[in-house]
């Protein structure tokens, strides 16, 4: 299995870069798959990935882009909760990027 190393502490990650444990994730590895994607997250980010988490703790599925934009929108308004924002943030797919570095699983609906 494919690992990462962050801050000195090795995580499981599958063949994609996904976190394997939800669980242990914290800022420092979001920081680390944003770098090599040559990304610095800035507060919009930020707000995205804790959204993200946020979302998964309730309902323990991480939302593909439809549903992302949907709840976006009607969390923090209709000027994030659309794909032009959402990919200027996260270029390689807001729901797939964003999952990744927010270490949930991959959205259902993402190939």
């Amino acid at each position: 299995m494919p690992t990462i190393e962050v801050d000195g502490k090795t995580y499981e990650v599958d063949e994609e870069g996904y976190l394997q444990d939800w669980q242990q994730w914290h800022e420092g590895i979001a920081e680390f798959m944003a770098k090599q994607d040559g990304i610095t997250l800035g507060e919009e980010h930020w707000e995205i990935i804790r959204f993200l988490r946020n979302y998964f703790e309730k309902y323990q599925i991480a939302p593909m882009i439809k549903i992302l934009t949907k709840e976006v929108a009607k969390s923090l308004g209709k000027e994030k909760g659309n794909t032009k924002y959402l990919y200027e943030l996260f270029p390689a797919g807001p729901a797939k990027q964003a999952c990744r570095y927010a270490g949930l699983p991959k959205p259902t609906g993402c190939v």
